[in-house]
C-alpha cells in the first residue's frame, strides 16, 4: 500500500465520490485513511461522472493519507476498478458481497488490472450486508485479498427485517462478523457508519461498546465523528493502568501462570488483550 498497512488506519472518513471539492479537505481531516464513496453516496445519473472526478484525483493526489474507494457491486463494477487500479488507490471496499465467489471474480480482475497497469497487489474489504452475506461470513473472511471485514449494518437490518441498529438488535451479527475475523487470521472488522453526527458522546460510547465486542476503529460519514470515534477506541487510563499490571506479573513470572497487584490470575490470553489495549493507545 502506498501510505501504510490498514493495521494502522483506525478511522476511515467516507466521502461522496461526486463531490470532489471535498477530497482534499478529507486528507486533511485527521482521519487515518479516506474512503471517496462510488456506491450509494452518488445518484445512479453522476455514476461515470463521480469515476472520472475520482480518478482524477487520486492521480495527483499527495499519497500522505491511504485513500481506499467503494466501489458499485453490479454493471459498474468493472469500470471502477480499473479505475481505482490505474489511479492508485490503496485498497477497494467491495460493497454487498455475498460469496466467496464474487472475491475470486474481484480477485482475477484486480490481477489483470494490476499486469496491465504495472500497480502493486490491491487489498480489498468486503462489506456484509445480507443475510446471505452474513452466513457466508467465514468464507468471505478467509477468500482473496481480504484485508478486514465490515458490516453494513442499514443494508442487513433491512434484509433481517431488524427495525433498529442502535442496540443490539444486531449482536449476533456483530459477533459471527468478529468471529469470522478471528478465524481467517484478519485484523479486527472495522466498526460501521452510523448516521448520528452531533451527538458526540453517543458516538463515542457505541464506538467503545463495538470495541469491547471485537471491533477495531470505525467507519465516520463527517469529520465531526472523528473525534468521538477516535476517543471510543482509545483505551481509558484506568485499562492502560491495569494492562500494565498484567504485562508486569506475566513477565516476572517468566510467562507462565501468575498473579497481578489485584490478585487476579493471569496467562498468555491475559497478556495477549492486554498487549492489544496497549496497542490502542497509538490510535
Amino acid at each position: 500500500m502506498t501510505a501504510g498497512s490498514a493495521s494502522s488506519e483506525l478511522i476511515y472518513l467516507y466521502v461522496p465520490g461526486d463531490r470532489p471539492e471535498r477530497f482534499d479537505k478529507a486528507t486533511a481531516s485527521g482521519a487515518d485513511a479516506v474512503v471517496l464513496d462510488l456506491e450509494d453516496a452518488v445518484p445512479v445519473a453522476e455514476k461515470d461522472a463521480a469515476r472520472i472526478a475520482v480518478g482524477s484525483w487520486l492521480a495527483d493526489r499527495d499519497p500522505a493519507v491511504p485513500v481506499w474507494v467503494r466501489v458499485n457491486p453490479g454493471s459498474e463494477l468493472i469500470d471502477d476498478l480499473a479505475m481505482a487500479v490505474q489511479a492508485g488507490a490503496d485498497g477497494i471496499w467491495l460493497p454487498k458481497c455475498e460469496d466467496v465467489a464474487t472475491l475470486e471474480r474481484v480477485d482475477q480482475l484486480l490481477a489483470d488490472l494490476e499486469e496491465q497497469s504495472d500497480r502493486p497487489r490491491t487489498p480489498v474489504s468486503p462489506l456484509i450486508e445480507s443475510g446471505a452475506g452474513l452466513c457466508n461470513a467465514a468464507a468471505i473472511a478467509a477468500g482473496p485479498r481480504v484485508e478486514f471485514l465490515q458490516i453494513g449494518e442499514v443494508d442487513l437490518a433491512a434484509d433481517l427485517g431488524v427495525t433498529s441498529v442502535v442496540g443490539n438488535e444486531l449482536l449476533w451479527a456483530r459477533s459471527q462478523v468478529v468471529a469470522a475475523s478471528a478465524a481467517a487470521r484478519l485484523r479486527p472488522p472495522l466498526g460501521a457508519a452510523s448516521p448520528v453526527i452531533d451527538e458526540p458522546e453517543s458516538f463515542r460510547m457505541e464506538t467503545r461498546q463495538l470495541t469491547g465486542l471485537g471491533f477495531l476503529g470505525r467507519a465516520c460519514i463527517h469529520p465531526r465523528q472523528i473525534e468521538p470515534a477516535r476517543a471510543g477506541v482509545a483505551p481509558t487510563d484506568a485499562e492502560i493502568s491495569s494492562a500494565h499490571d498484567v504485562l508486569a506479573a506475566f513477565d516476572a513470572a517468566g510467562g507462565a501462570a501468575a498473579t497481578d497487584s489485584a490478585g487476579r490470575l493471569i496467562d498468555e490470553a491475559v497478556a495477549r488483550v492486554a498487549r492489544r489495549t496497549l496497542a490502542r493507545r497509538a490510535c
